[in-house]
């Protein structure tokens, strides 16, 4: 059994993340994929209610494949700043009986020097790297298109459409919290 740990804000989670984590169980990449939303950003950035992230998350879940992808609320009972690292051996101790691999995109590559312990993260949970628009190809990988969680906040905070950038069920809870 392989486990995709696909982290992230996911505030709100859209359809980048929807078609990295089916592309990841259609190629048989994983056998599952776990969003797991982190708590608190590790650089500070403010983020919407985590309760409300992980519903979000879940309506995506249900949308893609509700028996393969999973919502993991671990960060919200680590310490903040939680690491990568640690959140990830957390969830090992928890599928011992799995083999964890991180899922990122390309777009936090430029990143990766500023993590603590990236060099024991890909050694012990192999990373898979997920193509973005405006980042350089990755081998194996489609480059998936580069919707913005961002965008979608500034487009719902100015009463404009988000059709096409998220998923229904997401959509509708997004449009129910207007």
């Amino acid at each position: 059994m392989q486990i995709g740990v696909y982290g992230g804000s996911f505030d709100p989670p859209h359809v980048g993340h929807a078609l990295v984590a089916g592309w990841l169980l259609w190629t048989g990449r994983v056998d599952e994929v776990w969003l797991v939303p982190a708590f608190a950003h590790a650089f500070d950035k403010p983020l919407s209610p985590f309760d409300r992230r992980v519903a979000l998350c879940q309506a995506l879940a249900a949308d893609v494949d509700p028996s393969r992808i999973h919502v993991d609320a671990v960060e919200a009972g680590l310490p903040v700043p939680s690491y990568t690292l640690g959140t990830l051996e957390i969830l090992a101790a928890r599928r011992a009986d799995a083999r964890l691999r991180l899922v990122v995109g390309a777009d936090v590559l430029d990143q990766v020097d500023h993590w603590h312990a990236w060099d024991e993260i890909r050694q012990r949970f192999p990373v898979i790297v997920a193509g973005r628009a405006g980042w350089p190809p990755v081998p194996g990988s489609p480059t998936f298109p580069d919707v913005s969680s961002t965008e979608i906040r500034r487009r719902l905070a100015a009463g404009e459409p988000v059709d096409g950038l998220v998923t229904s069920r997401v959509a509708r809870m997004l449009s129910a919290s207007l």
